[in-house]
């Protein structure tokens, strides 16, 4: 089990990178479960068609009696589980955070991966769960600084963020999002990333006007178009996450698998 906080500034795209990694790694046969973490902006829901839903991320903070499965929903075309918010202002207004970390702890032994989205900035509504987090990945977005001013808005951001993780004892990485072909100076950025700050980059995603279409779809990327170059790339840092998680315990856990299915289908 593997639990993945993810970070950054709004509209960087943490909830597509979470929508996105939870259908990698549903697909490569973890059962997986996503989690909307920010309370007051609930959108997660909306990536998996999910906007209505009857009981919600909400109704099990405010509620201790509801059983967390009741807020589970299992999204058919991907296999993935998701928690959603609500979009209610009743529900977002007062709504006792500190329980998050409750929840998460019950469930936890349920799936092989859980992925947080987590709210804009300092992740202050989702701080009580960095103590049964491994890994934060924290999610910039390049273009939205101008490139020669890239070192001064990462000091400002990641370290920050990252400062949560080390604190916290986390596995920190960054994923640079939305990149477009002016940014030719990506690599300088990767070097002072893993250079200087220390963090390794494990995803360069470009942008695509795709992504948001298939947000309004509520369809994420990798289901709406797999084979789509912004799509590869999300596979690959599927992957290298994938890799830095489970190592060799994939490989154990995938042969497992198959002697089980032969030994029950003979």
């Amino acid at each position: 089990m593997a639990v993945v906080v993810i970070t950054g500034r709004g509209g960087a795209g943490k909830t597509t990178l979470t929508s996105n990694l939870g259908i990698y790694f549903a697909k490569n046969r973890y059962k997986t479960l996503v989690i909307d973490g920010d309370l007051y902006l609930p959108k997660l829901g909306f990536h998996f068609s999910i906007d209505s839903p009857r009981y919600s991320i909400h109704n099990l903070l405010r509620d201790p009696t509801l059983k967390t499965e009741n807020a589970i929903y299992r999204h058919k075309k991907t296999g993935v589980y998701v928690i959603p918010g609500s979009a209610k202002l009743r529900d977002i207004i007062d709504v006792p955070a500190f329980r998050l970390k409750t929840i998460l702890h019950e469930i936890m032994d349920e799936f092989s991966v859980i992925l947080v989205d987590s709210p804009t900035g300092i992740p202050f509504d989702t701080l009580h769960i960095f103590e049964l987090a491994d890994y934060q990945i924290i999610v910039i977005e390049l273009e939205r600084s101008p490139i020669y001013s890239a070192e001064v808005m990462i000091q400002n951001e990641v370290v920050k963020l990252k400062s949560l993780g080390d604190a916290f004892g986390l596995n920190v990485a960054v994923v640079l999002n939305k990149v477009r072909e002016s940014s030719k100076n990506i690599e300088a950025v990767i070097n002072f990333l893993e250079d200087e700050i220390e963090v390794p980059v494990i995803g360069v995603i470009p942008f695509d006007h795709s992504v948001p279409h298939s947000v309004n779809m509520g369809i994420p990327i990798l289901e709406y178009k797999p084979r789509s170059h912004v799509s590869r790339r999300l596979k690959e840092c599927g992957e290298i996450l994938e890799e830095w998680m489970f190592g060799k315990v994939k490989v154990e856990r995938i042969i497992d698998e198959i002697i089980a299915e032969k030994l029950l289908n003979p």
